[in-house]
């Protein structure tokens, strides 16, 4: 009689994907494509589980509330957008700050890194963004990667949208391997040859920059302004007096 015993399958890997309104879809729709394709369990987390809107208004279904998330995570993860929302809800904070405290590895895509470095989650760490808002990156501290996908130990961060797809599968090869990654890959048929030199600054020339530029000025006020406001808060916490005489100095 055989004394082989049957290993227990593997347990799934377990991701976070953070949902505001105003996400941009591609920037998580790329890696969850890429992280699903390998088996990984991933969770569409939100405050509730009422619809959220992307930038240009596809209604996306949370799975789970940052109550019900588990807390153990392998992989947490923030796409962007319009990011001044979760930069500024106390709650979207706390549960970054919270899971990412424990998840294996904390990551992002696009403006997503802003919100991880809102949450404190990216002191000490590189972390690539959208080209058109490095210096709001840096503003917060964060040493800013100007790669497709930046590798620092556990944080890993995409640049903008499109980078994601690139991300997710540099993800799964660090979690699963290569040949895992390879198989993701090839599920997905990416194999982009896309029809312009238009994907960075330097390929498009300064008059499609300068149009983008128009395009999104409003947004980046609101961003500089959500900045400010972090930084304000930052500033508040540090010179706020602690210790037995804190309330008498309050008064």
């Amino acid at each position: 009689m055989s004394h082989e015993v049957t290993p227990e399958p593997a347990r799934p890997l377990q991701v976070a994907m953070l949902l505001f309104n105003g996400h941009t879809a591609l920037d998580f729709i790329g890696p969850h494509t890429a992280l699903t394709g390998a088996g990984m369990n991933v969770h569409l987390v939100a405050e509730t589980l009422e619809p959220v809107l992307t930038d240009n208004g596809i209604a996306i279904a949370p799975t789970t509330t940052f109550d019900d998330c588990p807390s153990q995570l392998d992989v947490l993860f923030v796409p962007g957008g319009f990011v001044e929302g979760p930069m500024l809800d106390n709650k979207a904070i706390a549960f970054l700050a919270d899971r990412g405290a424990r998840a294996s590895y904390v990551t992002s895509v696009c403006t997503g890194s802003i919100v991880l470095a809102a949450a404190g989650l990216l002191d000490g760490y590189r972390a690539a963004t959208h080209w058109s808002t490095r210096d709001q990156l840096a503003q917060l501290g964060v040493e800013v990667s100007t790669e497709r996908v930046c590798v620092d130990r556990n944080r890993l961060s995409g640049g903008g949208v499109t980078a994601g797809i690139d991300f997710g599968l540099t993800l799964v090869a660090h979690l699963l391997g290569e040949q895992a990654a390879k198989f993701s890959q090839l599920a997905m048929e990416y194999d982009p040859k896309p029809p312009f030199n238009a994907g960075s600054p330097e390929g498009a020339g300064p008059e499609a920059v300068a149009l983008f530029n128009q395009f999104i000025a409003v947004g980046d006020k609101n961003l500089t302004r959500a900045v400010s406001t972090v930084l304000g808060q930052r500033m508040h916490a540090h010179t706020r007096p602690s210790g037995p005489h804190a309330e008498v100095a309050a008064k």
